[in-house]
């Protein structure tokens, strides 16, 4: 077809920077304009004759066939998105518009790359969602297991790990994982080499079956055409790598590309702030609730598990029990020895208390040399002064600590529930006397 000057009217569509393309009534491409190939990858050459279905995504063939089918019958497409596989494997979104021809018996579409625009609405997205998700989860899990959801939203991602590296201890960890054939990442594992080598070089890696130059020692992963498509990016912060976010395909299935290791790595940025804040949030709330020193529980903390004793206690008609611990002359230790050896002495208490109660139950510093243990639940009143006679064994035995060999004694109070009262304030304050009329009677019998 030629205008009143004679030129090609495909020379005027050639400079257009939407593709122009005519399908015919079995699918096939018949013409394309010289766009296609800067959105598709494909020369003109190579598209005419091909089946258009072939290049949609597989995701989106079913309804882009839907929408061909409603073309064809006559109603007109404006605006309708779907996704091609480039030449290069790449995703690329599309924007058409699209006719029948009843006379030339063809489907004229226009086609609009939409690509960038999409992946700028994906990142603002994933950007909300996962602010959203830092403030809402309660804890690094919850963070870790929404994130899941949201990157699954616009990525394959039935495989997911994150792994944090903890500089203190050179140790990495695992708090979520989820692989349907690696239940357990450890550091000589798959998941656990890719993560390590994602922390070491804080670049991301993309594998991709048949890649051609895969990093090295990771070779096996990409051999043979339906292989997993593995995908790694740092949780890089302020602070450097702290991690490592592990995606993986099914095996066969959809391949990531450099457009989904650039998105994944704008997200991970977000995540890696989401998870420094909480773990910033959970030290400042430890710090709130355990003694720094000993790493035990504090008297806010004891308080709290009191109340939940004393609830459980009266709703069962049970029994429990407070013992006040207080070290006789440890000031003596501090002056003589020094507050450094102080500090170890009661690190060492600390350990040996634990040792004497079981996991229910609970051992708190309350102040200097005073510790109280709580036993939740006891069967009998002897029960109480059984513990309270092991704390006395336990920390009779002599203790070496820096050089020096030292040997203390404990006083201790014993208040029950609910024969010494059923409220804190009366339960603390009979263990308090208790305790003093303890240190009295061993004062005495030292003069």
């Amino acid at each position: 077809m030629t205008t009143r000057n004679s030129a090609p009217l495909a020379s005027y569509i050639d400079l257009l920077l939407d593709a122009v393309c005519a399908v015919d009534k079995q699918g096939r491409f018949v013409f394309v304009s010289a766009a296609c190939e800067r959105v598709f990858g494909y020369t003109p050459d190579e598209l005419i004759g091909q089946q258009m279905i072939d290049l949609v995504h597989p995701a989106d063939r079913q309804r882009t066939l839907d929408a061909a089918r409603e073309i064809m019958g006559g109603e007109p497409k404006l605006n309708f998105e779907n996704r091609y596989l480039r030449k290069d494997g790449r995703v690329v979104n599309i924007l058409w518009s699209a006719r029948w021809s009843e006379v030339d018996q063809l489907r004229i579409a226009v086609a609009r790359d939409i690509t960038e625009r999409k992946q700028a609405e994906s990142r603002q997205a994933a950007l909300y969602a996962i602010s959203e998700a830092a403030h809402a989860a309660e804890d690094l899990l919850a963070l870790f297991k929404r994130v899941h959801l949201i990157i699954g939203e616009w990525l394959p991602a039935l495989n997911f790990s994150v792994a944090l590296y903890d500089e203190h201890c050179a140790q990495l960890n695992f708090p979520y994982h989820v692989d349907d054939h690696e239940p357990q990442p450890e550091p000589g594992t798959i998941t656990g080499r890719l993560c390590a080598e994602v922390i070491r070089t804080g670049l991301p890696i993309l594998l991709t079956p048949n890649q051609e130059k895969p990093p090295i020692g990771f070779e096996a992963l990409v051999t043979g055409q339906n292989s997993s498509c593995w995908l790694g990016v740092p949780l890089n912060s302020q602070n450097g790598t702290i991690g490592a976010l592990i995606v993986k395909s099914i095996p066969g299935g959809e391949r990531y590309t450099e457009q989904d290791k650039e998105l994944l790595q704008y997200v991970c940025a977000q995540v890696a702030t989401a998870i420094e804040r909480k773990q910033l949030h959970a030290r400042l709330q430890r710090m709130a609730q355990y003694d720094q020193l000993t790493q035990l529980p504090n008297r806010e903390l004891l308080r709290d598990r009191l109340k939940a004793a004393l609830a459980a206690a009266r709703e069962g008609r049970g029994r429990m029990a407070l013992l006040y611990v207080d070290l006789d002359r440890f000031k003596q230790v501090n002056d003589t020895h020094g507050h450094a050896v102080g500090d170890m002495l009661l690190q060492t208490v600390a350990n040996r208390l634990k040792g004497c109660v079981r996991e229910t139950d609970t051992v708190a510093r309350i102040g200097g040399d005073e510790f109280v243990v709580l036993l939740h639940s006891i069967h009998a009143s002897g029960d109480a002064d059984c513990v309270a006679g092991k704390i006395r064994q336990v920390l009779a035995q002599p203790l070496r600590l820096d050089g020096h060999s030292l040997h203390i004694h404990p006083s201790i109070g014993v208040a029950q529930y609910p024969e010494n009262g059923t409220e804190e304030q009366q339960l603390f304050r009979h263990a308090d006397e208790a305790m003093y009329s303890a240190k009295r009677e061993h004062h005495l019998r030292l003069v």
